[in-house]
């Protein structure tokens, strides 16, 4: 930390770092980038990492996950908001008609393996967990009963009531088979729709469209559930109103009934799954309970976290680990080894539950959307990077170029990431953002 201090290129370094938003674990990059005028070859502007401190530019990981990197995070979480809210209200290239559009909320859970302990509330008042009057043994001799009344913070949230009858098989194989079941519900809800409405698919694509913007949520028994945003459009998406026929109340009835019905089934097992029977449909409006600002940040808000509430690690497992001595909670270590027996049969090597164990069996994406929902991820980054730019050149800092006229040429090449031991620390001190709770040693690649 003194010789970062004493280097006499310490502004330039802090800049960097202030540059890159108090990211926690930066990329470094070796390279250059030339601006060449194409009529006639001159070389007009030249960037290279030479004269940058230690030789390399540090820029964001650009993480979804808040515990690995809560400052990239947060502007994946921002992103997402405004992604999930341009969908409800306008705005990013989507018309503000859309606000005028059918929307439903819901939330697809998934199905029992077990009794777990949970935090139970009624008008305020904390209730017992599993209070039964004739509560029976099971068959290794604990009692199926709780009447503990658990605080939020309880670590026991979410853990079986006997983890010897918990389902962990299937646990991690709905996880697993989860983005498929998914992707069916889509198929049955337009088809179910279509069907209320008297119409083939066909037909139904010529005069309505469905979309959709979702999110995985862990809970803290270790299986995601899905919110999703579903709206209903014209034929041509949120630029055309749906036709009056196409209600709110006619896509919740489809919305039941799609996920009463879809099932998926991990044949070399026989097993078939299918969604939970706690299904919430509520319709978004501008001005009621449900709203479109808090629909936007609770979606957001699950985008950047991943299985950590489970107890879990947020990397992958190493082959050469010690399944045994990593620091998780023991139904998460359960859950873990669960995916790597299975992983390891040949039948069920598609599933990749050995890679994803990390994730409980989890390998979908957190948040998808339909096409046509709204704008995307890629376009906003787009559109910021367009304005730093547009920054750079009014201070000074750029020259001004015609881009139809100019060559750009880059190289780079990857250097390594994170910080050293004193550098985090002066990070921590320019950017306000507290140490990790477990600091890592810097990587570095010559």
């Amino acid at each position: 930390m003194i010789a970062r201090l004493h280097d006499p290129n310490y502004k330039r370094w802090a800049c960097q770092i202030k540059r890159a938003g108090g990211c926690r674990q930066p990329i470094h990059l070796r390279g250059k980038v030339e601006h060449y005028d194409q009529a006639t070859g001159q070389l007009l502007h030249r960037y290279s990492t030479i004269r940058e401190p230690d030789g390399i530019l540090r820029v964001p990981c650009k993480t979804r996950r808040a515990s690995r990197c809560p400052a990239c995070a947060e502007v994946y979480r921002a992103d997402t908001y405004q992604l999930v809210r341009a969908g409800l209200v306008g705005g990013k290239g989507v018309p503000e008609t859309v606000s005028a559009h059918p929307c439903l909320f819901i939330t697809l859970t998934a199905p029992s393996f077990g009794a777990v302990h949970v935090r139970r509330e009624k008008n305020g008042k904390v209730l017992p967990c599993h209070a039964r009057r004739d509560a029976k043994t099971c068959p290794h001799g604990q009692l199926v009963s709780c009447t503990d009344r658990h605080s939020a913070d309880d670590p026991r949230l979410g853990e079986p009531l006997c983890p010897d009858c918990y389902d962990y098989e299937g646990s991690v194989l709905f996880n697993a088979i989860s983005p498929e079941l998914w992707r069916r519900f889509t198929e049955a809800l337009r088809r179910r729709f279509a069907k209320l409405s008297g119409l083939t698919l066909k037909a139904l694509r010529e005069q309505a469209t469905i979309s959709f913007a979702k999110v995985a949520e862990y809970q803290r028994r270790g299986v995601v559930h899905f919110h999703a945003v579903i709206r209903l459009d014209g034929p041509d998406g949120p630029t055309s109103p749906p036709p009056p026929w196409a209600t709110a109340d006619a896509l919740a009835q489809a919305v039941h009934h799609a996920a009463a019905v879809v099932t998926a089934e991990v044949k070399p097992l026989s097993r078939t799954f299918r969604w939970g029977t706690q299904l919430d449909v509520r319709r978004i409006t501008m001005d009621g309970e449900l709203t479109e600002q808090a629909v936007a940040a609770y979606i957001a808000k699950y985008a950047t976290k991943a299985a950590e509430c489970v107890g879990t690690l947020d990397r992958r497992i190493q082959p050469l680990d010690d399944l045994a001595a990593l620091p998780i909670r023991e139904h998460a270590r359960r859950l873990i080894a669960q995916c790597m027996r299975l992983g390891a049969l040949d039948a069920l090597t598609d599933l990749r539950l050995i890679q994803w164990a990390h994730m409980l069996g989890f390998r979908g994406h957190f948040s998808t959307k339909s096409r046509r929902y709204s704008t995307t991820l890629g376009e906003l980054r787009a559109a910021r990077e367009r304005f730093v730019h547009t920054e750079e050149v009014n201070h000074g800092r750029l020259p001004l170029f015609d881009e139809d006229t100019i060559l750009v040429i880059s190289e780079w090449e990857y250097a390594g990431k994170g910080h050293s031991a004193g550098d985090q620390l002066l990070a921590a001190a320019l950017t306000g953002r507290p140490l990790p709770a477990a600091e890592h040693p810097v990587e570095s690649h010559s």
